[in-house]
């Protein structure tokens, strides 16, 4: 169920941050009830995705000792558990509220069809990633009526492909390009070229779109302050520092290991918060 993943869904707290209700009680409760049914429905397309790729995983270095893929888990009973958790998150979605339940269901769609086959469709594997934190964003919104920014919309976009494309670096380094291609056979489509072009790109395009939200007249007028570009250092930061994560320590492959035992990130992204709390509130 690779709890140490489930801080991606931190995402569904963007908007109660922005949107000035992180301190109203119900509003945040809400909030929680979304990143609790993201962490149990995360879990059940986990163990989804473990099925699909048992073969696969057994030739991976590290995945091979997975439960599944090492045998220790039936899949009837592996199919069951999946099953189980996918239906129980989108139950608890529909009794929450409908429209954030059509975002669940979408969610779950993207990423049954992801795990059948666009994973190894060349950019819409990526595109597919960075959408399930784009439908994390947008269910945090929904869930307490919550009007977010474009420019955070498609920051939160950027970043989660960023984080993608460092993760399909990796895989190939570490593996090396024949075996990652028995894997992953989208990786055959890529090499470490391209993948650094992209990433440059995809850095630059972060950092500016989270710098045009910082000054944008209606971020200004909605916070009443022009004070939230302070923040943008920290944003800086925590990129370079993840930059250096990747091509100096090859964590590019598991980002939830680089955000919960690397120092200076955790104290980034708590300054970060801070800092933003402070502007905003």
């Amino acid at each position: 169920m690779r709890p140490k993943q489930w801080i991606k869904n931190g995402f569904v707290l963007i908007p109660i941050i922005f949107d000035k209700k992180l301190f109203i009680f119900s509003e945040f409760l809400k909030s929680v009830y979304a990143v609790s049914l993201f962490c149990i429905l995360a879990g059940g397309i986990y163990i989804l995705n473990d099925i699909f790729d048992i073969e696969k995983d057994r030739i991976h270095p590290k995945k091979r000792f997975r439960p599944i893929a090492a045998g220790l888990i039936p899949l009837p009973i592996a199919w069951i558990i999946s099953i189980s958790f996918i239906v129980i998150s989108l139950l608890w979605a529909y009794i929450i509220k409908l429209k954030f339940f059509y975002v669940i269901l979408v969610y779950v769609i993207v990423q049954f069809l992801y795990n059948i086959s666009l994973k190894d469709k060349v950019i819409l594997d990526v595109f597919c990633i960075s959408l399930g934190f784009f439908l994390r964003v947008i269910s945090g919104a929904l869930i307490i009526d919550a009007k977010i920014s474009h420019w955070l919309i498609i920051c939160t976009i950027l970043l989660s492909m960023f984080l993608a494309l460092s993760k399909r670096r990796q895989e190939i380094i570490t593996m090396g390009k024949t075996i990652s291609d028995q894997h992953r056979s989208v990786l055959k489509k890529y090499n470490i070229e391209l993948l650094d072009q992209m990433i440059s790109v995809i850095t630059g395009s972060v950092l500016l779109s989270y710098m045009l939200y910082c000054v944008s007249d209606k971020t200004i007028k909605n916070f009443n302050t022009d004070k939230l570009i302070y923040t943008f250092p920290f944003v800086l930061y925590g990129i370079f520092r993840y930059l250096y994560l990747i091509y100096k320590r090859n964590l590019g492959d598991q980002p939830e290991k680089a955000l919960f035992m690397d120092p200076p990130i955790i104290i980034n992204v708590l300054l970060w918060v801070i800092a933003c709390v402070i502007i905003i509130y």
